[in-house]
């Protein structure tokens, strides 16, 4: 039997960067005494949630991967703990600037970048402004006990076939860091509920368990809604926090049952992809 236990974290944020790493260290550090040996902090814990507006001077905050001080670190955390921490960060690359995460496995060393798919642009959300589509492609990182973990950032937890190409690549689970609240466009609109539904789905159709990680707290009149939770393969939620919590999550996963289950529903076996060309194409 294969069990892993993960763990999410929620918190809010300032513009002080060192505050936000010693305060997601504490957090990390409480997780894995928990026994997770995947911590998934939230999307671009370095500071305040800076795409709410389009401001130029907010290119400077970018930096490449080896040299930016969550993943730094972070690095030196995992290998410290001996887990594994999907992190978030302002990649600069050249002149290129992305929405990026470095997979740090229990050595500390960084098993590869994945850079954000889908890039939202909408009032409060202007990250096409700040980053460029992501060029990796999806990604997949081998994880504790031969297991494989599938990593998506934010905007990509509304797309199936984000989740559906990480399982086909052999995802056991799906991890998804967050930076989403309120919409500042509409007072009304309350995504919460279907942001959870969004994820929750891609766990009953792909019958993988899921992990999703938000922050809390309200910036600059912008509040996030927290609500991360953890579930199994089958969509139930094994864990939670409220909307305004701050804290650790954890579960324990056992993904030799959720093999079984993904097996015995058929999904994978009765795919038609030579029907499917018509997803590749432009609208």
């Amino acid at each position: 039997m294969t069990e892993i236990t993960v763990a999410a974290l929620q918190l809010a944020f300032s513009n002080d960067i060192d505050a936000n790493i010693a305060h997601v260290s504490r957090l990390v550090r409480e997780a894995a005494s928990r026994g997770a040996q995947v911590v998934l902090p939230p999307e671009l814990f370095e500071g305040e949630y800076f795409c709410r507006v389009e401001d130029e001077g907010l290119f400077a905050n970018a930096r490449p991967t080896a040299e930016h001080k969550s993943v730094l670190a972070m690095q030196e955390l995992a290998r410290e703990l001996k887990i594994h921490i999907p992190t978030s960060f302002f990649e600069l690359d050249g002149h290129h600037y992305y929405n990026s995460l470095a997979m740090i496995d229990p050595d500390g060393k960084i098993a590869g970048v994945y850079r954000k798919s889908h890039i939202p642009d909408g009032p409060g959300y202007e990250e096409k402004f700040y980053f460029r589509p992501g060029n990796t492609g999806f990604k997949v990182w081998n994880g504790p006990d031969k297991t494989t973990l599938g990593v998506g950032v934010c905007w990509d937890q509304w797309y199936p076939e984000t989740a559906r190409a990480m399982m086909l690549m052999g995802a056991d689970i799906l991890f998804y860091p967050t930076a989403i609240g309120s919409e500042p466009h509409d007072d009304s609109l309350d995504t919460a509920r279907l942001w959870r539904r969004a994820m929750v789905g891609h766990a009953v159709s792909n019958v993988v368990p899921v992990v999703a990680a938000n922050r809390i707290g309200t910036e600059h009149g912008q509040t996030f809604y927290g609500t991360s939770f953890i579930t199994d393969e089958r969509g139930d939620i094994l864990a939670e926090l409220g909307r305004e919590e701050e804290g650790v999550i954890t579960a324990k996963l056992d993904l030799t049952l959720a093999k079984r289950h993904r097996a015995a529903f058929g999904f994978f076996r009765d795919r038609r992809p030579e029907l499917y060309g018509r997803l590749v194409q432009d609208i």
